[in-house]
C-alpha cells in the first residue's frame, strides 16, 4: 500500500486545459528538471521520507518538493510561500509536480510544507 500523496496523471483530459502536457513544450526546462531528479537516488543523498510512514497523513514524496525547489531556484523564486502559490496558479509547475499543491502545515503559523522540506534536507543537497 503506497503512502505518498498520488499526482495527477500529465495526460488525464480535463475541462481546461484539455490536457496539461500540450502546454509544456519540448524544450521546457521543467521537463529538464523532471527528468534530472527522477535520475537521483534520494536514499543514497541522505534524503528522509524516501520511503512512506506506515501511520499518520500521507506524506509528498521528497522528489516533489526537490523539484519545485529547483524550479525555484532557476526562476528566481526565493520565498517558499510564493513557490506554493506558483505550485496552485503557475502551468509549469503544476506540470512538473503533477498537479500536486504543497500547501500550509496545518495548525502551523510560520512553517510551511516547503519551508519545512529545505530545513530538514538542507545537508542532503549540499552533498
Amino acid at each position: 500500500m503506497r503512502r505518498f500523496v498520488e499526482e495527477a496523471d500529465r495526460g488525464q483530459s480535463t475541462l481546461l486545459p484539455e490536457c496539461l502536457d500540450d502546454f509544456i513544450d519540448e524544450g521546457n526546462p521543467v521537463r529538464v528538471i523532471d527528468v534530472f531528479v527522477e535520475t537521483l537516488d534520494l536514499a543514497e543523498m541522505s534524503f528522509e521520507g524516501v520511503e512512506p510512514a506506515a501511520t499518520g497523513r500521507p506524506s509528498y514524496h521528497p522528489s516533489v518538493l526537490l523539484k519545485l525547489y529547483i524550479y525555484g531556484y532557476l526562476n528566481r523564486v526565493q520565498s517558499s510561500r510564493r513557490l506554493e502559490r506558483e505550485a496552485g496558479r503557475n502551468v509549469e509547475v503544476m506540470w512538473l509536480l503533477g498537479r500536486l499543491a504543497p500547501d500550509q502545515v496545518e495548525g502551523a503559523q510560520h512553517n510551511t510544507t516547503v519551508a519545512l522540506f529545505a530545513a530538514w534536507h538542507q545537508r542532503s543537497w549540499e552533498r
